[in-house]
């Protein structure tokens, strides 16, 4: 099987973590599909990509051959994160202790306070009939939620989203060192040291000092009769504090980004808030944040007439499964509110399926309520450009404008 770059000689310097890939990716994800559905491309060597519906589908529940072990992606952590760098039969224990604390059951009691802040953040903006919805509600609102969710202070905000940002996207924060490996690596480690210093406190504290929060909860799980130690709880905060930050902020910036542009789309959830959680679906679907996740090979394994041995790396390209027709039809390129069957890959699948899930869809919809209750006629402000970083497809600033003081 021929790689990409030698089967389309113009496609050569494609990379998902190019900055035009991110703007849209669905042309990338096509090439990908349809020439080369297991693909070594020339800026990742030693990394394989898979991009079909089923192919990606098949990794995901099979960890066991494309594993999720620590090796498959070092961002400065000292140890496999818990539960996202565990497999199987292990991973199953962690989960056991967190799932239930994120089930819909804990979110609902919540709904009355989320839908105050998303009001709370809406008053400081409406009248002015402008916003730059990223800084002013993408971050604000999800980060909070999920810090108050955790019992950890939101006055150093800025603070958490600045270490989040320096592990997931560095090279946008440091452009000075942006093509230097080893630089990016050491922002990351030093980083990485901040954080688990930050958590040794709170941890400590919360083991003294227990309370209802996330993180006492979880100091106080058993995982085979006992509860978690020190260390495994710094690996869980580690996670929680990139997941926590960042996804859900993503995914509103495609969204609002998307219904600023998409006005017939837009105007049906004007029309009938009752939509929304169909929307949310067909925009998760087809502006999936995390473009790819990547995995590490267990078992050596063939697809497509393509060997993969053990210790290669794996590009699980989850956007492309997302746009696939195979599963989603002639209309799988474009947004679809009506689509019957949505059987979207972008909260993953299998056993490391996105723990976040219910929350991530919970403050989507107290969020596009509040907002499509309030204002009706957003839009992307004529003239602005939208950088999304690769990767996870953040947009740097989003200027909407609409009537102002909103809907009458």
């Amino acid at each position: 099987m021929e790689s990409i770059s030698a089967v389309q000689p113009e496609l050569r310097s494609a990379n998902p973590y190019l900055p035009e890939v991110a703007a849209d990716p669905v042309p990338f994800y096509e090439a990908l599909r349809d020439q080369c559905p297991v693909a070594l491309l020339s800026e990742l060597p030693g990394t394989h990509v898979i991009s079909r519906y089923e192919d990606v589908k098949f990794a995901l529940q099979h960890p066991e051959i494309f594993s999720s072990a620590v090796s498959a992606v070092e961002i400065g952590q000292d140890r496999p994160l818990i539960p996202l760098q565990i497999d199987p039969p292990e991973h199953a224990k962690y989960r056991r202790v967190m799932d239930p604390h994120l089930a819909m059951r804990h979110l609902l009691p919540r709904e009355a306070a989320v839908r105050a802040l998303v009001n709370e953040l809406i008053d400081r903006f409406i009248d002015r009939g402008e916003v730059d919805a990223h800084r002013e509600f993408n971050v604000p609102l999800p980060c909070t939620v999920f810090l108050d969710m955790c019992g950890v202070p939101v006055d150093r905000l800025d603070t958490y989203v600045g270490w989040k940002d320096d592990i997931i996207r560095p090279q946008l924060r440091h452009p000075e060192h942006a093509f230097d490996a080893d630089a990016l690596a050491e922002i990351r480690r030093n980083t990485a040291a901040e954080i688990y210093s930050f958590f040794d406190e709170l941890i400590t504290d919360r083991r003294k000092n227990p309370g209802d929060d996330l993180m006492t909860r979880f100091c106080q799980g058993e995982v085979d009769g006992e509860t978690m130690t020190h260390e495994q709880m710094l690996d869980v905060g580690f996670l929680f504090i990139l997941g926590g930050l960042d996804t859900v902020t993503s995914t509103l910036d495609c969204a609002l980004a998307h219904l600023g542009q998409d006005t017939a789309m837009r105007d049906v959830l004007v029309a009938d808030r009752t939509r929304i959680p169909d929307a949310i679906e067909e925009l998760l679907r087809l502006h999936t944040p995390v473009m790819q996740v990547l995995r590490v090979i267990a078992e050596p394994t063939v697809m497509h007439g393509v060997e993969m041995n053990t210790g290669d790396h794996v590009m699980v390209m989850v956007g492309a499964a997302d746009t696939d027709p195979s599963e989603f039809g002639d209309t799988a390129g474009i947004a679809d509110i009506d689509r019957e069957v949505n059987r979207h890959l972008a909260f993953g699948a299998g056993p490391h399926r996105c723990l976040g899930s219910h929350l991530a869809r919970f403050e989507l919809q107290v969020a596009l309520e509040e907002w499509f209750r309030r204002i009706g006629d957003h839009r992307v402000a004529e003239g602005a450009e939208l950088h999304y970083s690769p990767g996870i497809r953040e947009i740097e600033s989003l200027p909407l404008v609409f009537t102002p003081g909103g809907r009458r």
